[in-house]
């Protein structure tokens, strides 16, 4: 996990900051300035317009009382993508204009979608209710989902730290 924070927030900006000085010595600063702010003025605006256009499509599918599920996914890359065009940097605006593109979003969530199936595992107990018993009114569907929880005060957490 490290090893990728490192390369997350050291290696890319180091890589972006050479690709700019790359494409300042072939062009000029100006034109790699121009082109920043270019594709971070593109970037903002092609995400507000996707993001309002999914923002729609997701409260179509709630007012049909379905779950909105690949629209969530699709805003959420999205958002991922306006956060990276808005960033300098050649690599960012790559990635984040292929966010932008439905197709390729369409072929992430379900990449993302087999990689969370192979790392979860889902576990379902049910329990019917005994309607004999005085005082437990069954579910209409009869199935039982068991919870646990603590109620944590003020002064269990004073006798935590006094430990």
């Amino acid at each position: 996990m490290f090893a990728r924070l490192l390369l997350l927030f050291t290696v890319v900006p180091l890589v972006e900051l050479w690709l700019l000085l790359v494409i300042s010595d072939w062009t000029s600063w100006q034109t790699t300035v121009l082109l920043v702010i270019a594709t971070g003025v593109l970037g903002a605006s092609l995400s507000r317009r996707q993001g309002w256009q999914t923002w729609q499509r997701i409260n179509q599918r709630a007012s049909r009382g379905e779950t909105p599920t690949d629209e969530l996914l699709d805003g959420l890359m999205i958002f991922i993508a306006g956060a990276l065009l808005v960033t300098p940097g050649v690599l960012t605006d790559v990635v984040g204009f292929s966010l932008l593109v439905p197709t390729f979003r369409s072929v992430l969530k379900k990449r993302v979608a087999e990689w969370v199936k192979t790392r979860t595992v889902v576990h379902f107990q049910s329990a019917q209710f005994d309607q004999t018993q005085p005082g437990h009114d069954p579910p209409r569907d009869k199935t039982v989902i068991d919870a646990e929880f603590t109620s944590r005060t003020a002064s269990d957490d004073d006798q935590a730290t006094d430990d």
